[in-house]
């Protein structure tokens, strides 16, 4: 993998670049659809390619390796000839899901022990196994196995916890350097910056995996309950440590005005399920504010979903028809309002890049902040 650091901004950190995989470009900054279980819920691959125009897309580790398991993954030839998404796929580790798990998972030195959401059974995973999960799911980019602790943890729990997670980066990165990719291209890791909201616990961890000349790094362990200020004033700490010559991915986040706000401060990989979860929800994210398509409002609204829209669905469609859909709980519904808001990101951060190339993102970035929270 590869990353070429084409512009930055005059007036802030923000940053236009190109990071090559094995399957394909990416243009940065950029947002990648989460499809957990090998898909994008309700989103055919054909519309992420075409309509949507996703250049990286994610799986996890941990849904994939339960269901549908790693031997059908491998004999299908890894996830990408699996989902037919031929272009790049990003892998998350596991580490956010058994933490979410906190009832029925057990974390020690070894790894972390879990019982499966699906029928109960115990695993466990070790940074090792992970390692080999990842490899056998085929993605471009790999994410190492960390704890993630709540936003809300005190300082003793985030140091402890922080300890655990950089001695597993060692072993991730010395089981990777013992194997090999099994489908004949590149896998690249990414190692993940922890912390919590503690800035000398996020200097440490920074220089810790900076120190590791790893192919690009993340920064997770945010918009986990802690106060968005605190995201910012965390992610600001962390870009003044990790190299300017590695892409730099915040793992989770969050709503446009998030993403913009990180793109200010040096961020280029994107991630979250707001986007879909939203749209199945009736939300929509457009150029000019919020839309709650349930609303009375929309009842008699013949005009598209959004003129001008980033999405062929935003013209085909009107807001009366897309209303009337969510009240007769047609699945369409949820499939029109996830491709309009995954469209709608990819546009965000594109338009992010131009104007980052073009020497304005900070005045246009200001106007855009105070567009996308108007509720319309």
């Amino acid at each position: 993998m590869t990353f070429e650091l084409q512009h930055t901004d005059a007036k802030s950190k923000a940053r236009a670049g190109m990071i090559t995989t094995g399957h394909g470009q990416i243009e940065t900054p950029i947002f990648m659809p989460v499809g957990t279980a090998g898909n994008v819920k309700g989103v055919h691959v054909t519309e992420l390619k075409n309509d949507i125009n996703a250049q990286i897309i994610l799986g996890n580790t941990y849904h994939l390796y339960l269901r549908p398991g790693l031997e059908v993954l491998e004999q299908a030839g890894g996830l990408h000839k699996f989902n037919g998404f031929d272009r790049s796929i990003l892998t998350d580790s596991g580490g956010f899901q058994v933490f979410s798990l906190s009832s029925i998972r057990k974390l020690r030195e070894e790894g972390a022990e879990f019982r499966s959401h699906i029928d109960g059974s115990k695993h466990i995973f070790t940074p090792e196994k992970v390692m080999d999960i990842e490899r056998t799911i085929g993605a471009d980019i790999m994410m190492a196995f960390d704890e993630c602790p709540p936003g809300d943890s005190d300082y003793g729990y985030a140091k402890k916890s922080l300890g655990l997670t950089h001695r597993w980066l060692d072993r991730c990165i010395k089981r990777l350097k013992e194997t090999e990719p099994k489908y004949g291209y590149h896998q690249s890791l990414f190692p993940i910056v922890q912390g919590c909201v503690y800035p000398d616990l996020r200097r440490e961890s920074a220089e810790f995996i900076a120190s590791k000349e790893c192919d690009g790094n993340a920064i997770g362990g945010l918009a986990v309950g802690e106060p968005v200020e605190k995201m910012y004033e965390m992610i600001e700490v962390v870009n003044e440590i990790l190299p300017q010559n590695k892409p730099r991915y915040l793992m989770g986040v969050g709503t446009p005005v998030n993403i913009l706000e990180a793109i200010e401060r040096g961020v280029d990989m994107f991630d979250c399920v707001m986007p879909t979860r939203n749209g199945r929800n009736g939300m929509l994210f457009t150029k000019n504010g919020i839309m709650n398509m349930r609303n009375k409002k929309w009842e008699k609204d013949f005009s598209p979903i959004e003129e001008e829209g980033a999405s062929v669905v935003d013209t085909l469609y009107s807001k009366a028809y897309l209303r009337h859909l969510f009240h007769a709980k047609e699945l369409l519904a949820m499939q029109i309002a996830s491709i309009h808001n995954l469209a709608f990101y990819l546009w965000l951060v594109k338009e992010a890049r131009r104007h980052i190339i073009e020497g304005d993102f900070s005045s246009w970035k200001a106007q855009m902040v105070t567009r996308l929270t108007t509720r319309l």
